[in-house]
């Protein structure tokens, strides 16, 4: 495969950029002497096709493909991937499925600059994701990135700017703000259903064997290491710092909390109506394991937020890797087809499921359990009657791209602006777990008070040219 040859602070929220209609056209920063420049703003008519580009195929990334190219009126015209031998799979699966051959780049540079491509998606390793992002904004594409949307809290907080700056929409993997469900269990929520709300509790407990070591080796033909490792450090190639495994890796990944865990982590505190906390607090571990990875595969975190008026709520999220139980009916078959769903029919063994990831949210007057892609369920009073409960969920993509074709950034139900405020907690929880010690934070600056070492951390590091921009 050979790629395409073309030539080459404040805290503003989203409707603030929006009203005072800040837009502009700047070149990429440090970025090889090759300049982007904004395109006009498209106005879409009834028959126009959507162009859209996914970058980062090999796993999540071709289901963004697949999803994208089932909407009307769409079609994916170009994928970028640093594996040359990935694309030419993909590019198998997309003739087998029919679809229209896209143009193929290793260099995701190169794909900014094609003028006709309307929005890009975003799947691929969590240390290229706001970067990519920025970049796309500045480029005047619209932007899917998938969670975490960040590597570090800066850099979160630049993209959130380049997405108001440049007046993109810009939407967040975490798709259970479209989940109808959810949703309307969030709405009983601030009705009242559970009484005063005051602790979420997100649940990650996924089986993962060990990654085992992995030897230094040369790069595998067809890929192109030094972009695949883009801004972070350059180390020799192993197997356990590529495909998946780089989860694994601090360089590159965040662990299971950045992984699932953003899913449970912005579920809770969208659920619990809160931004930024005031302290953090992680403890953790690599158990039973004696191999390459780095980030810990069991960990216990806890949040603390204050509110209007003396108010505290607390949210707790918990990782872990190994055999565990289930918990108010979480990975057990049938949680999200009603009240009665957790008794098995007779002679059947309702066995429990090796992943439990959901959200418990404790009130006053009773509890509510959120799993699954979109349902939730509630228990109420001292005797836990079963309260209402809701499934049904809305197309992400579909959303996702009605809020291109109209250009309503403010519309989008993922926006940037909460996935950054999601991303940051996992980032604060990584920082105390690899400190030792609780943060105390000040969620207007977005910086740990009185620790320097927590907030170089929080700041992150880049390799050149790779480099995230000081000023977007």
């Amino acid at each position: 495969m050979v790629q395409k040859n073309t030539s080459l602070d404040s805290h503003l929220s989203r409707r603030d950029f929006l009203k005072a209609g800040v837009k502009g056209s700047a070149g990429l920063a440090a970025f090889s002497g090759i300049t982007f420049l904004t395109r006009s703003e498209r106005v879409f008519g009834a028959n126009d096709r959507l162009r859209v580009a996914v970058a980062g195929v090999r796993s999540q990334g071709f289901v963004h493909v697949q999803s994208f190219a089932k909407q009307p009126k769409t079609e994916v015209v170009a994928l970028c991937d640093v594996d040359e031998n990935v694309l030419r799979l993909r590019l198998a699966d997309m003739e087998k499925l029919g679809l229209p051959k896209p143009q193929t780049y290793v260099d995701y540079r190169q794909l900014l600059e094609d003028k006709s491509i309307d929005a890009v998606s975003i799947a691929t390793p969590n240390h290229w994701h706001s970067l990519m992002g920025i970049w796309a904004c500045q480029a005047g594409k619209d932007v899917y990135v998938e969670k975490p949307c960040s590597h570090n809290l800066w850099e979160g907080r630049q993209l959130v700017r380049a997405a108001g700056k440049y007046n993109r929409v810009v939407m967040h993997g975490t798709q259970g703000r479209t989940a109808g469900g959810y949703l309307a269990g969030i709405k009983k929520m601030r009705e009242g259903l559970i009484g005063e709300l005051y602790m979420a509790r997100g649940l990650c407990f996924k089986w993962r064997d060990t990654i085992g070591r992995a030897p230094v080796e040369p790069v595998p033909p067809g890929v192109h290491y030094d972009l695949w490792t883009g801004p972070a450090r350059l180390k020799p190639f192993t197997r356990n710092r590529f495909h998946y495994n780089w989860h694994w890796v601090w360089d590159t990944g965040d662990g299971d909390i950045g992984n699932q865990g953003v899913h449970e982590i912005d579920l809770a505190r969208w659920g619990l109506g809160v931004g930024l906390p005031r302290k953090i607090s992680a403890i953790g571990g690599h158990f039973m394991f004696d191999d390459d990875q780095e980030t810990p595969n069991t960990l216990n975190c806890t949040f603390e937020f204050d509110l209007p008026g003396g108010q505290r709520r607390m949210l707790v999220f918990e990782v872990r890797h190994w055999i565990t139980n289930t918990e108010v009916g979480i990975g057990t078959p049938g949680f999200g087809e009603g009240a009665g769903a957790l008794a098995p029919a007779p002679g059947v063994v309702n066995k429990p499921s090796k992943f439990v990831v959901g959200d418990v949210f404790y009130g006053s007057r009773g509890y509510v359990a959120m799993s699954g892609t979109d349902t939730y369920r509630s228990w109420l009073g001292e005797n836990q009657e079963p309260g209402p409960t809701a499934t049904g969920g809305e197309n992400r993509w579909a959303h996702f791209l009605d809020c291109v074709r109209n250009h309503q950034p403010e519309n989008v139900k993922a926006p940037i602006e909460e996935g950054h405020l999601s991303c940051a907690l996992i980032h604060l929880a990584n920082a105390s777990y690899r400190l030792g010690r609780t943060l105390h934070f000040d969620p207007e600056r977005e910086e740990v008070i009185g620790d320097d070492e927590a907030n170089r951390m929080l700041r992150g590091s880049y390799r050149e040219p790779y480099v995230v921009p000081e000023k977007v």
